[in-house]
């Protein structure tokens, strides 16, 4: 049996709907049950910030936590040596809701204005990931066929079955990062009067998504 094997790209290019603030928190404190307790009050404060921003109890997230113990080096008698500094916490949580400059100033003026200090990392996406894959898949497959049509037409040969598709399936990062952390704390040390609000207008560049399928065809 003959064959022809074409491997196919598709490309789209996505508007950002969704909006992401992920929040990174740490601190260290001399026993585990101190550390584990301040992470806990960090997020009960977080929760019912962004409840009163009119979020639901479920919507903060948690990406990444952990307790280790933290040391620190010091020199006595020209001999350096590690002591026990305590527990040290780290914290990631995340919230996400459909883009809205207007609502997102609300949200960076009460979390600058929290006693809760973290840095800040914003992110924009497309909430149905799901269908943009499916659109990117079908781009690529529609690209072989029209590749493996032009090739066999030009071979003078005829294009039969399909009989393998291979995919690599692997993660496809949908996520565009305009704003660092460290613009933030600059944004939060500016007074913009009694407003409870920073004056944001950001709007994101385009996704631009990429992947490949190849197709193997039977010719005859």
């Amino acid at each position: 049996m003959k064959t022809i094997e074409i491997t196919g790209r598709g490309e789209l290019s996505l508007h950002p709907d969704t909006t992401e603030i992920t929040l990174s928190t740490e601190g260290t404190y001399p026993s585990y049950d101190e550390a584990l307790e301040k992470s806990a009050e960090e997020t009960q404060e977080l929760a019912s910030l962004f409840s009163a921003l009119g979020f639901s109890a479920e919507a903060l997230k948690t990406l990444d936590f952990g307790i280790d113990t933290a040391y620190e080096t010091y020199e006595e008698n020209r001999v350096y040596k590690k002591r026990l500094l305590g527990y040290r916490f780290t914290h990631q949580r995340k919230i996400a809701f459909p883009s809205d400059n207007a609502r997102l100033g609300k949200i960076l003026y009460a979390l600058a204005h929290s006693s809760v200090k973290s840095e800040f990392e914003i992110s924009y996406t497309v909430k149905d990931k799901k269908a943009a894959t499916d659109r990117l898949l079908a781009c690529a497959v529609g690209d072989a066929k029209k590749k493996a049509a032009l090739l066999t037409e030009a071979a003078g040969v005829t294009l039969g079955e399909i009989q393998n598709i291979r995919y690599a399936f692997d993660s496809i990062d949908m996520t565009i990062r305009p704003m660092r952390s460290a613009c933030l704390k600059e944004r939060a040390t500016v007074s913009y009067g009694s407003a409870e609000s920073y004056p944001m207008s950001i709007e994101p560049d385009d996704i631009r998504i990429s992947d490949t399928v190849t197709v193997l065809w039977e010719i005859g």
